[in-house]
């Protein structure tokens, strides 16, 4: 694989991570608590997967373990206002980088 392959490759993984952890805190919230199985039903995402997300975002401070499951800090209003302003300033460095591009 090229090296610019692996580049854009990484990118997108790293979106595809952030967008998973958005997810798996949406559905948290809405049905807290809530257990790895059912995180991974309703999300339709390997068990494994779910663990590794929840182990993330427990060490972020943003998903609290429980004997019931997991639940959300109360850092989670504040981290998704946060994520929409950080998302924003990517997009405007995208588009950016995009006009850098020659046609």
């Amino acid at each position: 694989m090229p090296e610019e392959a692996k580049m854009f490759s990484q990118a997108k993984g790293e979106m595809d991570l952030m967008e998973r952890h958005i997810k798996m805190l949406k559905v948290t919230k809405a049905s807290q608590p809530i257990g790895i199985i059912r995180l991974s039903e309703i999300l339709n995402i390997p068990k494994h997967k779910v663990r590794y997300s929840l182990r993330l975002l427990e060490q972020e401070g943003l998903i609290i373990a429980t004997p019931e499951g997991a639940m959300v800090s109360d850092k989670y209003d504040e981290f998704m206002k946060e994520l929409s302003k950080y998302l924003d300033e990517l997009s405007f460095r995208i588009e950016e980088v995009k006009s850098e591009i020659p046609n």
